[in-house]
């Protein structure tokens, strides 16, 4: 790959990685943050080849640009063999980006993102209601936005509505801003019984993989979230976590100042070096195991419900989401206007 190209990709990826439009002069000092040295001037030369591809278009000369579906396509498609370790690389990128503060329930969180035709979201609320209920995901929390509008750093196509869950990065987040790191080391498919963790039925190293796992298992039909949510028994998404065991106190206290922010998502934490649900640690570390957010958004999917979601997609404000609650009881939002009403904006 020459310098060009590999310029070029980090562009796209420092893009899609914002969260939002950026400009020629804050994507050179990300890039430069990130070991890559290059002017302005480059960049946006750089940028006006792109959007002369279709990969990049400009939002306004203040706001800067963001990426085409043709720009996150290439995304897709950047060399793999460059990719190894992509998905730990991206949960460690977004949890420094985040501003979450459990302490006061305020700042940006990690976002997962599915798109689906308008007429289908009172059918997708009904999926996702009860996983939340069974406390299957982080929190019973939800973002909406309508065609034309943005959400999670994404303009929505007109006829289709965008809806957000908080993915569990965020836990990782939360404990960073509080001194406690965290190693993600397995994604998971967790066997639940009587609405408890069982066993891992899968686990794949996040070192290892270039793609989402949890969108593999769920396309490949391995997951049961709807069953799970309905009786307790099933197949769902879940992710294995360590931290030092001088934290775990520290942990907890952060797991309840979450779960008062309607963050519940943290399973089961385990004991110093000790195995959790069958999972070795090392000495002086913890386990944990933490529910995926985008279970909810896969409940859809095993619904035959037409979805596109992508786990780990942009940093949103915690401000924007809502109880899944307070949609379905005020669905419609839109009677005749089609407008999903100003307080769920």
């Amino acid at each position: 790959m020459s310098s060009g190209d590999a310029l070029r990709n980090a562009i796209l990826r420092t893009i899609e990685d914002s969260g939002s439009s950026v400009g020629a002069g804050k994507l050179s000092s990300h890039l430069a943050a990130a070991g890559l040295r290059a002017k302005p001037r480059t960049v946006r030369l750089h940028l006006l080849r792109m959007d002369r591809e279709g990969l990049t278009r400009k939002v306004s000369r203040r706001l800067g640009r963001e990426l085409t579906e043709r720009g996150r396509d290439e995304l897709r498609h950047i060399d793999i063999p460059a990719r190894v370790g992509f998905m730990a690389t991206r949960i460690e990128a977004l949890m420094h980006r985040m501003t979450y503060r459990s302490r006061t329930h305020t700042g940006s969180v990690v976002a997962n993102t599915a798109l689906i035709r308008q007429e289908q979201v009172q059918s997708a609320i009904e999926c996702m209601y009860p996983v939340f209920q069974r406390r299957l995901a982080l929190g019973p929390l939800v973002a909406v936005a309508r065609g034309g509008t943005r959400l999670a750093g994404v303009t929505v196509p007109d006829g289709m509505i965008m809806l957000a869950t908080i993915c569990s990065v965020t836990v990782n987040g939360a404990l960073l801003a509080e001194g406690i790191p965290v190693t993600s080391r397995y994604a998971a498919l967790l066997q639940m019984r009587d609405g408890r963790p069982l066993r891992f039925a899968e686990l794949l190293d996040y070192s290892g993989t270039t793609l989402a796992p949890l969108e593999l298992f769920a396309q490949a039909g391995r997951t049961s979230v709807r069953e799970c949510a309905r009786t307790g028994d099933g197949v769902v998404g879940a992710s294995f976590r360590e931290i030092p065991a001088v934290a775990r106190a520290e942990l907890l206290r952060v797991r309840a100042e979450l779960e008062r922010d309607n963050l519940g998502g943290i399973l089961a934490v385990g004991h110093p070096g000790q195995p959790l649900l069958g999972v070795p640690v090392a000495e002086g570390r913890c386990g944990l195991v933490v529910a995926a957010g985008l279970n909810p958004l896969v409940a859809v999917h095993e619904a035959a419900i037409d979805v596109a979601f992508q786990s780990l997609a942009a940093i949103e404000d915690r401000a924007s989401f809502v109880p899944i609650a307070t949609l379905r009881n005020r669905f419609p939002w839109w009677p005749e206007d089609r407008r999903v009403p100003s307080s769920l904006e």
